[in-house]
């Protein structure tokens, strides 16, 4: 049985910029929570937090330690200049802080630059034709809320020559009809495994230390709730991985553009 992620936001005490919630464990990526489970938590928190807020342009979250029980969320405003408002948030767990985020929103502003250099994989298999899959064996946030189908033909085998490092896979959401379509685009944004995982046994450790997010539009909106994600690793070493993250909606629109920090334990 799964908790919607509407539902742990009406559940919530305290009051706004100081909230309390229960992560439910449908909600768990191992032994914490996952990391688009907290980072929409905390953007929440702190849209709530803020006044008039313009729309989120750019994230920064740093997942410390594990978020899972009952957390308290901390949201306040850092500054509001003309343009953009800066607001801090933090995730703490019997009062230790577990993960922190720094949110930019800023309102649009006249320019003549136009640059659009993310199209969508050459080989994508469009949302009505993917296929999806079933893994029981996976992430519980992932089994019991989000829907999943495969955008881009098979990625080779274990050992094969034709492997590359990343993942692309068309995700959304099961409840996202009561959230902000920006909460909604951060929660669905941390999906999928990490770039590297398509080369390491099913069982290797892995963790994501640090996330950053741009967001490419003021007002995602896509189809049926389906985003296309995409996570390629460039770089992996001395159990670091370096990974580029990439949304499209379903008209190959680009959404959010990301980079991760991943440590592997194997």
């Amino acid at each position: 049985m799964s908790t919607a992620f509407s539902e742990i936001l009406a559940g919530a005490g305290g009051e706004p910029g100081r909230r309390t919630y229960v992560v439910t464990e449908d909600w768990h990526q191992g032994r914490t929570a996952y990391g688009g489970f907290s980072t929409a938590l905390a953007l929440a928190t702190a849209i709530e937090a803020g006044e008039d807020l313009p729309p989120l342009r750019s994230a920064q979250v740093s997942m410390i330690a594990p978020v899972f029980g009952e957390v308290e969320v901390r949201a306040r405003q850092v500054r509001r200049g003309r343009n953009a408002t800066w607001m801090a948030a933090e995730v703490l767990r019997e009062g230790e802080v577990a993960f922190t985020a720094s949110f930019v929103f800023m309102g649009p502003v006249a320019s003549a630059i136009h640059v659009n250099d993310r199209p969508v994989p050459a080989e994508l298999i469009p949302v009505d034709e993917a296929k999806g899959f079933v893994n029981d064996r996976g992430p519980s946030f992932l089994r019991h809320n989000f829907d999943v189908r495969f955008a881009l033909p098979r990625n080779g085998g274990l050992g094969s020559e034709d492997k590359r490092p990343e993942m692309c896979w068309w995700v959304r959401a099961r409840d996202r009809a009561a959230l902000d379509p920006m909460v909604e685009l951060v929660l669905c944004a941390d999906a999928l495994p990490p770039g590297v995982m398509s080369l390491l046994t099913p069982a290797t450790p892995v963790s994501t230390m640090q996330w950053q997010v741009n967001l490419l539009t003021p007002a995602p909106a896509t189809r049926d709730g389906w985003w296309l994600l995409r996570s390629r690793a460039d770089y992996a070493e001395a159990g670091c991985s370096s990974q580029r993250m990439a949304i499209w909606n379903d008209a190959g629109t680009p959404m959010l553009a990301g980079m991760q920090s991943v440590a592997l334990f194997g």
